[in-house]
């Protein structure tokens, strides 16, 4: 299984690639830069689905539905949104086909143009604050506090699965407020919200922070997001959140009664990520092995895979198999037994290996006369031999065991990896030599900002909230700085 991934260390792009192909979670499609999720990739987004929806519901938040086309028009009304959306829309002009009649198969039929074109959903907030200016008379409408889980397409020239694809799923959430304290507030509950679902369910250590006023998402006043580190040295965008102000309010003129009877325009934020985070999760823990798996986000956390000579062996071990299994079960661990005659337990061994399970277990003959049975850990490839007899107890144990070992090897690394550099010759050494999170001073400007892009690549991920301020000076202008803000090469 694993012969056939590249090295890692080789190709790390090429690494990614065979990976997401050869542990069966997606394939690109007949659509050029979309990509078919296939079931074991999608039972991983199932769980990050899960976990995430029930975050969003105790924090207040419900799900709803919104059109997948937008009327041209809706993104005319809030000028830096079609501005930064533009270049990436579908667009949708005509509403049949029919046949050529020249018999050449099927052509659009050019009697069926739309009066208006349809934008297929590149992010909902037009479509969204259309409706609630339906649903919002009175302080007493307020919040609302929506959900939505979607696709969206926003379309790609470079695409790779996962982490860019024309069309991906994503949630998007959507919130309407009656004061600007109350709109902050969400924006940065949801984003410590993601945060808290990256550290804790993916394992994977982020940095909380302000987005540049140049890399805002277009629209917003603010926008946070969460950075994590990959282990090329290159950063990933995990989730953002975004205060909109009274923006969106005021293109779709949503204005509400507050408590004395004035007219006031509602405070907007919106807030997502996608399934780019199952190439977080890929890229962050993954080795030349194969997947390595957070057992909170694992589809299958244990498998079992019985070793035998003949039939008679296999039935006895069986009824042990199950019986872990359903004890296993019982507590809440998602097992398989694999007893599938067709591959050798080797060829097992290294198909779970390169899909991530957390913990296998192998159990043959010999372990049954003794009451023992093999224990493999995924993420440091150890085995111990240990009792039947604590097995209910050893288990649950060991999965978070490893889900904490992951976390803290992830950690581990971004630390060794983060630099704090004040020069700007060292900056671009660090950059061209090792990659990672440097943080370094910026005079503020926009200009800097682009010429730093421009030679280096390096963009400035996120001004981190717990950065205290600090006398400095910017690396590249040498004008004075106040605090240091994070800057990497990024996906």
């Amino acid at each position: 299984m694993a012969k056939f991934l590249t090295n890692k260390d080789e190709n790390y792009s090429q690494w990614y690639n065979d990976l997401v192909i050869k542990a069966d979670l997606a394939e690109n499609s007949a659509v050029r830069g979309c990509m078919v999720i296939k079931p074991y990739g999608y039972a991983i987004w199932e769980k990050i689905q899960a976990e995430l929806d029930r975050l969003f519901k105790a924090t207040g938040h419900v799900n709803a539905y919104f059109p997948l086309f937008i009327p041209k028009s809706f993104f005319s009304k809030e000028a830096a949104h079609v501005e930064g959306f533009a270049k990436e829309c579908a667009v949708v002009t005509h509403y049949r086909l029919k046949k050529d009649e020249n018999g050449k198969g099927i052509v659009v039929d050019p009697t069926a143009k739309l009066e208006e074109e349809l934008i297929i959903r590149p992010t909902s907030e037009t479509i969204i604050w259309h409706s609630y200016k339906n649903w919002i008379k009175s302080y007493r409408d307020l919040p609302i506090l929506i959900n939505q889980w979607a696709n969206v397409v926003r379309w790609e020239m470079r695409t790779r699965l996962f982490l860019r694809t024309t069309e991906f799923l994503w949630q998007e959430g959507h919130t309407a407020h009656a004061t600007r304290e109350e709109a902050v507030e969400e924006a940065e509950r949801m984003i410590n919200v993601y945060a808290g679902f990256a550290e804790n369910s993916m394992a994977v250590p982020v940095i909380i922070g302000s987005k540049s006023e140049n890399e805002r998402f277009a629209g917003a006043l603010d926008t946070y997001a969460i950075e994590a580190l990959m282990q090329d040295g290159k950063a990933l965008q995990a989730g953002t959140s975004h205060f909109l102000g009274q923006n969106f309010a005021k293109a779709f003129d949503v204005q509400f009664t507050d408590k004395t009877g004035k007219l006031e325009y509602v405070w907007a934020t919106s807030w997502g990520t996608s399934t780019r985070l199952m190439g977080a999760i890929i890229m962050a823990h993954a080795d030349n092995n194969g997947l390595v798996l957070p057992p909170k986000l694992a589809p299958i956390q244990v498998v079992i895979i019985p070793i035998y000579k003949n039939d008679e062996q296999l039935v006895t071990i069986s009824q042990t198999a199950k019986k872990i299994k359903s004890e296993l079960e019982a507590l809440g661990v998602s097992v398989k037994y694999d007893d599938r005659d067709t591959n050798k337990p080797g060829w097992k061994f290294a198909e779970y290996e390169l899909k991530g399970v957390p913990v296998r277990l192998a159990i043959g003959p010999r372990d049954i006369e003794n009451n023992t049975i093999e224990v493999a850990r995924r993420d440091t490839l150890t085995k111990e031999t240990i009792s039947l007899d604590v097995i209910k107890e050893h288990i649950p144990k060991l999965l978070d065991d490893i889900q904490a070992n992951i976390y803290n090897k992830a950690l581990i690394f971004r630390k060794e990896n983060t630099f704090y550099v004040d020069k700007w010759d060292e900056f671009v050494k660090v950059l061209d030599n090792q990659g990672g999170f440097i943080m370094a001073h910026w005079d503020g400007t926009v200009e800097t900002e682009e010429k730093i892009k421009d030679e280096t690549k390096a963009t400035i991920r996120c001004i981190p909230f717990d950065t205290p301020e600090e006398d400095g000076v910017c690396i590249y202008s040498g004008k004075p700085s106040k605090r240091r803000v994070l800057f990497a090469r990024s996906y």
